[in-house]
Formats: structure tokens, sequence, C-alpha cells
């Protein structure tokens, strides 16, 4: 079997290990065996994110992760769908600013049918891709922004915040949904070209998780990838990095129809893939992680200033990472005195760091979520693909528990003084406005609900 090299080696994390392998073609995979249960993750990775796409075709990345669904040369239309969940399994894809994935999680029976599948659609995708499948997925993407951004309370604050954070002309300016008119300029040739760039086995990292053989785990992907050719084409992506803070505050304020006023921020942090970004993800539970945390005892049981207060990291390896402030104020409450609770705690925790037992369950929170992910064959199969993509080692997710747990309470304390400060985040304010009037001009008649009124979840 003509494979380029093998390496194995053990990783320590509950007695998880996994094997890396890397065929002719460049493809790289990883392989992790659990008998626990008779089932098996099939997880590709391909190098292409909306940080690859240039500008006037933003959401060309995201666009093609649907037209990936529908068909290759043997399998037409939503065939793909239909062989898999007529199987027992599930599936779907994703895009991110760094990435996008597709997986199935399988009997193990058929795992084979998944790993067919995927190779056939990396191999012959272009055979079946045509003006008709382009403007289907186009309008399911342009709908799919109108539910999930445009038509629903508060939906574009992580479009506005993420352009506030990254400047004009960064490749994470614009998020993976990409823009109406972008979407609409997108042609047929560029979805081709985009294919034959990102889409070959040199760009892509394939996980297999689960009750497997591995020998005949890789006889198949060898069988069904290993002709498939590699492509030379791909340009690197343009360069994310920026300084560590961002200078001074970034501020927007949004009139909308939403429930109640809103204060969000992003904070600049360390890239992940370092122990200060593991240090900042502490910080940020310890602040904002759960009912328990710092942010929501003082603003929603203490001071009842607010109904829900949420402090969370976007971690990302090819620009810093944002830490995302999320406060839904309570009545009529202003989103100034919100701000100004939200700094003393800021201030407070620069100063003094966690206590010893806020890290203790800072830790643990973290710990839990890990093992969670590392305790499912589809999470493990995600996570080994990850860090194969964006650090060049998969056994790096096998280890990631321990990389937090040696984190101290001063390394925390540091990362978030350093960071965590007025003059280093993009700030979007929400203030509620009254729904509009009928198109018509006649006024709803007492007591009827208008359809704005519903979409504000009055």
């Amino acid at each position: 079997m003509p494979m380029g090299h093998t390496a194995t080696a053990q990783a320590g994390s509950g007695g998880l290990t996994a094997t890396e392998h890397r065929l002719a073609n460049g493809l790289r995979v990883v392989l992790s065996e659990d008998h626990l249960t008779p089932v098996a993750a099939v997880c590709l990775w391909y190098d292409v994110g909306s940080r690859h796409e240039v500008e006037g075709r933003t959401g060309l990345a995201h666009l093609f992760e649907h037209l990936m669904f529908q068909g290759s040369k043997q399998v037409k239309g939503n065939g793909h769908f239909e062989l898999v969940q007529g199987a027992g399994g599930s599936l779907n894809g994703t895009t991110s600013f760094e990435r996008t994935n597709y997986f199935e999680t399988m009997p193990t029976h058929q795992l084979e049918l998944a790993l067919w599948l995927e190779a056939d659609r990396m191999g012959s995708l272009l055979a079946a891709l045509d003006e008709e499948s382009m403007e289907n997925q186009r309008d399911v993407v342009k709908n799919e922004r109108r539910q999930r951004y445009d038509n629903v309370p508060y939906g574009t604050a992580f479009e506005r915040l993420t352009a506030l954070a990254y400047p004009e002309g960064h490749p994470y300016h614009h998020t993976p949904i990409g823009s109406m008119a972008d979407l609409d300029a997108a042609t047929l040739e560029d979805a081709q070209e985009f294919f034959r760039t990102y889409y070959a086995p040199n760009n892509a990292v394939l996980s297999v998780v689960g009750d497997i053989d591995p020998e005949e785990t890789l006889a198949w992907i060898e069988k069904y990838f290993g002709s498939i050719p590699s492509h030379d084409g791909k340009k690197p992506p343009r360069d994310g990095s920026l300084p560590g803070t961002i200078g001074g505050q970034l501020r927007e304020v949004v009139h909308e129809e939403v429930p109640a006023r809103a204060l969000m921020a992003a904070y600049r942090l360390p890239h992940d893939g370092t122990r200060e970004a593991d240090a900042a993800d502490l910080a940020l539970t310890v602040l904002g992680g759960g009912e328990s945390s710092r942010l929501h005892n003082r603003l929603v049981r203490r001071d009842r200033t607010a109904v829900a207060a949420g402090f969370g990291l976007l971690r990302l390896a090819g620009a810093p990472s944002l830490g995302w402030l999320d406060v839904k104020t309570s009545g009529g409450v202003e989103v100034e005195s919100i701000e100004t609770a939200v700094d003393e705690e800021l201030e407070r925790f620069a100063t003094e760091g966690p206590t010893p037992e806020e890290m203790e369950r800072a830790q643990a929170q973290l710990e839990r979520e890990w093992l969670d992910r590392l305790g499912t064959v589809s999470g493990r199969a995600d996570e080994l693909c990850r860090f194969a993509v964006l650090f060049g080692d998969p056994q790096l997710a096998l280890t990631a528990v321990g990389r937090v747990l040696d984190i101290t309470a001063d390394e925390v304390r540091k990362v978030a003084a350093a960071t965590l400060r007025p003059d280093n985040r993009a700030v979007l304010v929400y203030e509620p406005v009254e729904p509009a009037e009928p198109d018509d001009g006649t006024a709803a008649e007492d007591g009827a609900d208008t359809d704005a009124d519903e979409e504000a979840g009055k």
C-alpha cells in the first residue's frame, strides 16, 4: 500500500491514542481506536475558511460547503444525506474563519460507505457542479443569512463586532456567512476554481475514530482517496497578525427592534495554541462562564440590572482570539450602569486575580468540557483534525487537558490585566426602538400583535 510515511505516537489523556499516516498525494490521516461502542466517526478538515477569501467574494467558503452536498460523479442530488441516514448514520458540515469540515458518525459496519462518499466528492464534485446547483445553494445560503443574521434580534452582533475588532482589509474582518452582494456576484467559474484550489487531498486532514480496524481502515482510505491528484495552486492566507491590543475603545450604537438593551464587546486576546490563550480561557470562565461567574453574580443576582451576562472565548490561530462579552439588561436599566459595573469587576480581577476556589472551579469546568469532546468519537475526530490543520500536530488534542490544568492563577491574572481593558475592546450597544408602522399606512388594531412585535419577542 503506497503510503508516504506512517508515524505512531502514544499520548496521554485517559489512555487515548492516535496514529498518523500520510498518503502519497499528501492526504494526512489520523486514526484513533475506541471499541467502547460499535460506531465510527469520519471527519475531514479542509484548510480553507473565510480568511482565504478575497474582497468581492466573501461567503464563498460557506457557499461551497453547501455545494458539497449537492451531488458528485457517483452520488446524485441529495444522495449523500440519503445514503448516510439510510445506513443509520448522521452527518453535517460547517465553515469557520479558518477551516471547512465535513463529518459522519456511522455504525461500524458502514464505515466504508462514509469513506467512499467523502472520497467521491473530493475527487469528482466538479462533474456534478452546474448552474442549477449553484443557484439552488446560493438561495439556501441567502435564506440562512436572513434567518440567522438579518431577521432575528441581535442577529448581526457577531458580524458587527468582528468588523470593528479587525480593521478593514484584515482577513478576519468579515464573517463566514458573507454579504448578500458577494453571494449574488459569485459565479460558477468562481466555485470551480475554488474547488480546484482548496479541495485537494494535500490541503486536507482525514480522521477516523471509533470501533475500527486500523489496517482495514487504511486500506479503504488508500483505495478511495489514493488516486485523487494533489494540487499545488493554493496561496497562503493573508497575514492576520495585529498588535496585542486595539489601542483604544471602538464603539457602535445600534437602534433596532430588540427585546432589551444589550451591551456586547469583543476584547483582543492571545492566539489559540498558546499558553496565554489557555490562561485567557480560564479568566473568561471565572468572569463570565455560567451562573457561578463573577459577572453573573454581580449583574444578575446582586444588582439585578441584567437578565443574562456571559463571557466566552473565540479561539483563533491565524489572528488574535476574541473574548466575547454579552449582557442583556433588565427592565429600563441603562447600558452605562452595566458598563461601569463590568469595568469594576474586570479591574478588580486584574489586580487580585482569581481566588483558589475560582481557579479550581474554572479548571474543572474546562477539563469537563474537554473530556466531553474527547470522550465522543465525533468530538475526538474533530479535535484531532483541528490540531493537525491549525498546529501541525494532532497529538496535541490528547494533551490539551493537561495544559489547561497546568496554568497558574498568576498567569490568569496577568493576561486579564494585559487585555481586559477599556482600550482593548470593540463595543456594541443595542438600543430598542418601537416597531415600524404597517406598510399600508394603517395602524394596527388595539390588542393585535404586528409581525414586528413577534420578531422582537414582545
